[in-house]
């Protein structure tokens, strides 16, 4: 788990927790496993401790906007006003250009919602159970049921058989949905790929589950023939699995199938396992690709999550989880102080969020969202094309829109970009606001760059067989 201060490691089918101490101001290692060189003589250093500098952005108290009090003795707020407009209108600009230059985080920044400008003047909060009113009137919830019906139809699930609610973020998505497995099963084993979204790491730590890792394909993927091991070798405690549709770095979606079929082969009865869907990004775009596996509730899945501020593009972070209204007894609760129930992560909930949501898949639709898949699809697959002509390593899995490929050298040149890196590979993920002359400015940049960072034959590009298949790796040993 890249960045944190806390990381998991597997010791007997188990997790052990490791925790060390945080500095705000630090760098953390991690293994290393092919030379880059990005700091010359000190990555060198780096390199022959098998370790390799990851690099923390900078400290926000060093740009914070401060906070003046006013002069108890000038009764003028003239002064106050004109800084404050001054920051606001200096902030706007640096949004503008961050904006422009926004490639490696999957946010859908094509939207416009003006005409919800009249509602910033409530304060709306959707306390407690969506399908509950509480005593707090200036509420949301029709907006909210109504999404989740949408969504309910989108993953086969009739109205009387799910529960779920618009949630602040992905993160408490899979948060929510791995609580409910553990509460099924109280006893589980949570299994999750390694290349799993780090909240699901975060989950485990949290409940003090026992979790374990599982290996993935070079394409990203779940291995099955490697959870099929971990399985049969914890055959007494129940199974909680974490099933990507759609991994954090690679786009790479989970044979959901293949896991059920392993689940069973190895003798796990649909009673004794629960299977959350992490589908952030994909959860939404899947359904409108061709010959695309379902994710469905006709299948044995428990529950499934997605982001609303990705590929929707919902301007606040938020989401959507579902999951059967069988298993939710097991959480909820009544609470009379709100008159009403809960279930939820997070008491308070942003009553705006499903608002935002609403408009949009009224706004779209089925055909519209088609439209925008097959779009970011087909851009993909122009970048994926024009960094291969480049003589760049890059990768595309089948059902996804993240180009992966080599990591820039320039620590610079990735945050002008706003790359996310993970060791020596870097992705764009490719949006519906994402069109083919921003990733032409894109290519033109990082071409122009590497010709300086690989200036001379003895300093060559990595070889990323290992990372991304040696059919996408353009080094000099796998160069056709």
């Amino acid at each position: 788990m890249v960045g944190s201060a806390m990381g998991m490691s597997e010791k007997n089918g188990a997790a052990e927790i490791l925790i060390g101490d945080l500095d705000p101001n630090g760098v953390f290692l991690e293994s290393l496993s092919n030379g880059v060189d990005f700091d010359g003589e000190h990555h060198a250093e780096l390199k022959q401790n098998g370790k390799r500098e990851i690099v923390l952005g900078r400290n926000v108290h060093t740009t914070c906007f401060t906070i003046t009090e006013p002069d108890a003795n000038d009764e003028s707020t003239g002064d106050k006003d004109a800084y404050m407009a001054s920051v606001l209108a200096r902030y706007r600009k640096n949004l503008v250009e961050r904006t422009k230059h926004h490639l490696g985080y999957p946010y859908n920044l094509d939207f416009d919602y003006g005409a919800l400008g009249q509602l910033q003047h409530f304060s709306i909060n959707n306390l407690g159970d969506p399908f509950i009113e509480s005593n707090y009137g200036v509420h949301s919830r029709q907006f909210e049921v109504g999404v989740l019906d949408w969504f309910a139809r989108l993953w086969e699930i009739e109205k009387n058989d799910y529960w779920g609610y618009i949630t602040n973020c992905g993160t408490e998505g899979n948060l929510h949905g791995i609580l409910v497995g553990r509460e099924v099963l109280p006893d589980g084993i949570l299994y999750a790929s390694q290349e799993s979204h780090y909240s699901v790491f975060k989950a485990a730590r949290m409940y003090r589950m026992d979790c374990v890792k599982v290996g993935t394909l070079t394409s990203g993927e779940i291995d099955c023939a490697d959870l099929k091991l971990k399985l049969l070798a914890n055959k007494d405690k129940p199974a909680i699995l974490n099933v990507n549709i759609g991994t954090t770095v690679k786009g790479a979606v989970d044979d959901l199938d293949l896991v059920i079929q392993t689940l069973n082969e190895c003798g796990f009865s649909n009673d004794r396992f629960y299977i959350h869907c992490d589908g952030a990004l994909f959860g939404l775009m899947m359904p409108f690709v061709k010959r695309a596996p379902k994710v469905s509730f006709k299948k044995p899945i428990g529950s499934v999550s997605v982001s609303g501020h990705k590929f929707i593009g919902c301007p606040m972070p938020c989401g959507v989880q579902l999951t059967r209204l069988d298993h939710i007894n097991a959480l909820s609760r009544n609470v009379e102080y709100l008159a009403s129930r809960d279930a939820t992560i997070m008491g308070s909930r942003n009553g705006h969020a499903p608002i935002f949501l609403w408009y949009t898949l009224n706004r779209k639709g089925y055909t519209g969202f088609q439209k925008e898949v097959q779009k970011c699809l087909r851009n993909a697959h122009y970048l994926k094309g024009r960094l291969l002509d480049a003589g760049i390593s890059a990768m595309l899995n089948e059902l996804s829109s993240t180009v992966v490929f080599e990591r820039p050298r320039d620590e610079e040149f990735v945050r002008r970009w706003q790359l996310a890196c993970e060791g020596n590979i870097a992705h764009v993920v490719v949006m519906p606001n994402v069109i083919q002359e921003k990733l032409d400015d894109f290519i033109a940049e990082l071409t122009e760059k590497r010709s300086t960072w690989y200036a001379e034959d003895k300093d060559q590009p990595p070889c990323l067989a290992a990372e991304l298949g040696k059919e996408n790796c353009a080094c000099k040993l796998h160069r056709t």
